[in-house]
């Protein structure tokens, strides 16, 4: 009897000192762990209040956005800023990530919860490799908890890289919402004012004759101008602010038309106009050489400049359509 009981108080002794030895340590690693976490937020808020977007190079990211323990999320921008990059996109993208991050950082609602930071390929390009990530500007939400998902990546090409873009993409991902206060730009306000002032002067210069606001012609000219705007997308850049264009870092190569009919680039939206100009200037050829009292000559001229204007810029654009909606059947000459 005495020996089970000598056998059972050493049992209890022994797991007593197992739970204390792995206890003990258990509870200095926690304090350990919370003591970095602190040191991280600190560090962050501290560059922070000097400059809301965090330039970070590759031991800076990952001692900061990739190791644990981490109870942040991050929006970090990859970018290529150096002036040999000749990335024109990236410098876009930048000044509007910049009004964003001081829009948070600045607003009454700021906490630690998220931080905005970038880098540069210049500065991180083993972050680059690190990532497998072959294009710039690119946008990831390194969320507090686990790795980036598939919707971390924010869609640049669909969505375009305008700050309130991005605050909306960011509520989704992290529920913070950021209102995006700009600058006040009074470029618009002045161009306004300098129209008007225009308007007004040719109106008094012209108030004793008032026969040119009744010219058929100038007003068919200005509404053609703005249907030919509005149906080359001027307004979905508007609301949307894409990319004039988009050049991959590593290849150089620059894309003018967007592969995807869900987003397009300034540049394209510039082509469009001018070929649908050119096909509308076909048309208007085409009717005068119907309608015209001008000699035979001259009427099969129009009419053949007409025709070969229609047929090319069609054609141009038809190839354009095909590029964006993979798979469709039809095409016309060049196209």
């Amino acid at each position: 009897m005495a020996a089970r009981w000598w056998l059972w108080c050493v049992s209890a002794n022994m797991a007593v000192a197992l739970l204390l030895s792995y206890g003990v340590p258990s509870a200095s690693a926690q304090r350990k762990k919370e003591m970095v976490l602190s040191e991280k937020v600190s560090q962050l808020m501290e560059w922070t209040n000097k400059r809301p977007v965090i330039r970070m190079n590759g031991d800076k990211f990952r001692r900061l956005v990739k190791a644990p323990p981490r109870n942040y999320s991050v929006i970090v921008m990859f970018t290529a800023l150096q002036l040999h990059r000749q990335c024109v996109v990236c410098k876009q993208a930048d000044e509007e990530f910049q009004i964003l991050a001081n829009s948070w950082r600045y607003s009454s609602a700021f906490t630690n919860r998220i931080f905005f930071a970038m880098v540069d390929f210049d500065e991180g390009s083993d972050v680059f490799q690190m990532l497998n990530m072959n294009s710039a500007p690119t946008f990831i939400n390194f969320p507090a908890k686990g790795k980036p998902k598939r919707g971390d990546t924010y869609e640049l090409q669909v969505r375009g890289f305008s700050a309130e873009q991005i605050a909306r993409w960011i509520a989704d991902r992290t529920d913070v919402n950021i209102r995006v206060i700009r600058p006040p730009n009074y470029a618009g306000p002045l161009m306004l004012g300098l129209l008007l002032a225009v308007i007004g002067g040719l109106v008094y210069l012209r108030r004793s004759n008032m026969e040119f606001l009744f010219n058929k012609t100038g007003w068919a000219f200005a509404a053609l101008c703005f249907v030919l705007a509005m149906t080359s997308g001027q307004m979905w850049n508007h609301i949307r602010g894409p990319p004039y264009a988009h050049k991959n870092p590593h290849t150089g190569h620059v894309n003018y038309i967007h592969g995807s009919s869900q987003a397009q680039f300034v540049a394209e939206t510039h082509i469009v106009l001018l070929f649908n100009g050119g096909v509308t200037l076909g048309m208007v050829l085409l009717c005068e050489a119907a309608t015209s009292d001008m000699d035979i000559g001259k009427r099969k001229i129009m009419c053949v400049a007409g025709i070969a204007l229609v047929v090319l810029f069609f054609s141009w654009m038809l190839s354009i359509f095909r590029s964006k909606y993979h798979g469709y059947p039809y095409s016309f000459l060049m196209s």
